[in-house]
């Protein structure tokens, strides 16, 4: 049985794109950088402590599968997490305005037999932002609960200007790379 080690509607619709329906798991993880790591390996201990939060809570069930995930955003070696309020939003838009910056979303599958994991990084530039054009959007409110203060899939899209690599990946499950994990599993064909 597959777990989702997330209540992330997106991640869980994102799942269902390819024909699974996870049961959803509340995990608490503190998502909090140490000093001196690099950022990949943040984004992938995140998800990896997510699975495994989400493995402990269901470890009495025959044949579990949990499946954790984190994506970040990342400019040079700053990451930018979830905004903390709407002035912390338009800091790290208007620093992200008119430049390229990477998505990072680390996959990990965890079961009582073991553990994979998979790392998507995609490029995403984006064009210079107004300050009307922002004052708009923050006041939206979208951008909470958004690494980066923004989703790809909903009016920040208008930002971007140039993405290489997976629209899933930025969206905060990438399918190809979680499909490659699943399929290992035997969890899709």
């Amino acid at each position: 049985m597959l777990f989702l080690a997330s209540q992330s509607p997106r991640r869980r619709a994102l799942l269902a794109q390819i024909g699974l329906d996870p049961s959803p798991l509340d995990v608490d993880v503190p998502e909090q950088r140490q000093p001196g790591e690099p950022a990949l390996d943040y984004v992938s201990r995140v998800a990896r402590e997510k699975a495994g939060a989400g493995l402990l809570q269901v470890a009495a069930v025959p044949g579990a599968l949990v499946l954790g995930a984190d994506t970040e955003v990342i400019l040079g070696d700053e990451v930018f997490g979830k905004p903390a309020d709407a002035a912390d939003a338009g800091r790290m838009l208007r620093r992200l305005s008119g430049r390229s910056h990477r998505v990072a979303t680390v996959v990990w599958l965890l079961s009582a037999g073991g553990e994979h994991s998979a790392c998507c990084v995609s490029e995403v530039r984006f064009s210079q932002i107004g300050e009307a054009e922002l004052a708009a959007y923050l006041e939206s409110g979208e951008w909470q609960g958004k690494a980066g203060a923004y989703a790809i899939q909903g009016r920040a899209a208008t930002f971007i200007e140039y993405l290489s690599g997976s629209y899933s990946g930025v969206m905060g499950l990438p399918l190809h790379e979680t499909a490659r994990l699943l399929r290992q599993a035997g969890l899709l064909p």
